[in-house]
């Protein structure tokens, strides 16, 4: 019986992508350039929590915004409506930004205009979370109408985001979503990773999330 060579196809396509990742990260560092990924799945709020941190942080830093999406621009003419650059990237279906895809959007920006940068991933909590973007913070965000149990269903997420956010609060007293338990579950997955709760619709909650971010990107500059 002949030998037989395997190919592994996605292990090659994750390896090139981390390459590629990690140059994009050394080169936003060379530019004092900070990205932030964020993660949630359809209708959480990313695009209401990107134009929020924009709002609170305008006087601090120059901002942009990298959309992703399968298909429309209704994201970023939103965030372009707000006075902030804006590249969107359709991905005619993929379900996630890889490197290459925000490496485009990265060409189209004058990136030495920039201080910090949003990138908005694919909404679903699964396939983002493997396939790195040169990203310096993953932040993963969840609204209460999804429900407490999500890092019992999708564990991968919170265990490797650098931080999540809990949106909708405004509505807490409409669904049943037990905070402890959720931060129970996400500290057995992810100890270190702070949580934030906060209303995009009220502003409220907001400003200790946009404290701490500013705190990071501040510690990441020259």
């Amino acid at each position: 019986m002949s030998d037989i060579t395997l190919i592994n196809i996605k292990e090659e396509i994750l390896s090139e992508n981390r390459e590629l990742a990690a140059r994009l990260r050394s080169d936003l560092d060379e530019k004092s350039v900070f990205l932030v990924n964020f993660m949630s799945s359809p209708g959480s709020g990313k695009t209401s929590l990107i134009v929020r941190t924009l709002e609170h942080l305008k006087d601090q830093f120059q901002m942009a915004v990298i959309e992703g999406d399968v298909d429309s621009a209704v994201d970023a003419e939103r965030v372009a409506g707000e006075g902030f650059p804006a590249v969107q990237i359709k991905t005619g279906g993929s379900c996630h930004l890889t490197a290459a895809m925000v490496e485009k959007g990265l060409d189209a920006l004058t990136l030495e205009e920039i201080d910090l940068l949003f990138l908005e991933n694919i909404g679903n909590l699964i396939c983002p979370v493997g396939s790195d973007t040169g990203a310096h913070l993953n932040v993963a965000l969840l609204s209460i109408p999804e429900g407490d149990d999500k890092p019992l269903k999708y564990p991968k997420i919170f265990q490797t985001a650098d931080a999540f956010v809990v949106n909708k609060t405004d509505v807490a007293d409409f669904f049943d979503f037990d905070e402890d338990a959720f931060r129970r579950r996400v500290g057995r997955l992810n100890p270190e990773a702070p949580i934030f709760g906060l209303s995009c619709k009220t502003g409220d909650g907001v400003a200790p999330w946009c404290s701490w971010l500013s705190d990071r990107v501040g510690a990441k500059r020259p």
